[in-house]
C-alpha cells in the first residue's frame, strides 16, 4: 500500500506543526488546513486516507466539517479523528452523522495521535477489504 495522506486541521498553528511532523517523521504524506472551509475543499479536490481535526475553529467547525465530508460522495468513506479542549464533549447523535472513529482531548501525547492514526488506517483498510469480498 502506498503512504497514507493525512489532512491535518487546526487553527492553532503549533498544534497543526507538531502532529504534522510527528506523522510525516512516520512516513505519512501530510497536508494541512487552518480551518474547516480549507479543509473541506482540499479534501473535496483530492480525498486524503485520514482527517484529524479539532473541533472548535472559525469559520466551520471539525464537527460541521465531518458532516459534509460524510455526506459527500468523495468522502463519505473517510475515517476522521477529532481533537478537542479537555472536558468538550460530543454527543453519540453528533457522532453518528460522521466518521469520526476517535476523539482526542488536547493535550494529548504524539504517539497517542500515532497509535490512533495506524488504528483508523488499519480499521479502514480492513472495511474496504471486506467491501470488495
Amino acid at each position: 500500500m502506498s503512504q497514507a495522506r493525512i489532512l491535518v486541521v487546526d487553527d492553532e498553528a503549533h498544534i497543526t506543526h507538531v502532529v504534522s511532523l510527528k506523522l510525516r517523521n512516520a512516513g505519512y504524506d501530510v497536508q494541512t488546513a487552518a480551518d474547516g472551509e480549507e479543509a473541506l475543499e482540499a479534501a473535496l479536490n483530492d480525498p486524503p486516507d485520514l482527517i484529524i481535526t479539532d473541533l472548535q475553529m472559525p469559520y466551520m467547525s471539525g464537527l460541521d466539517l465531518c458532516i459534509r465530508l460524510k455526506d459527500a460522495p468523495a468522502t463519505k468513506d473517510v475515517p476522521a479523528i477529532m481533537l478537542t479542549a479537555r472536558g468538550h464533549a460530543l454527543d453519540t447523535a453528533e457522532l453518528e452523522r460522521t466518521n469520526i472513529m476517535d476523539v482526542l482531548s488536547k493535550p494529548f501525547s504524539p504517539r497517542q495521535i500515532l497509535e490512533r492514526v495506524h488504528d483508523a488506517l488499519e480499521e479502514r483498510r480492513r472495511a474496504e477489504e471486506a467491501e470488495a469480498a
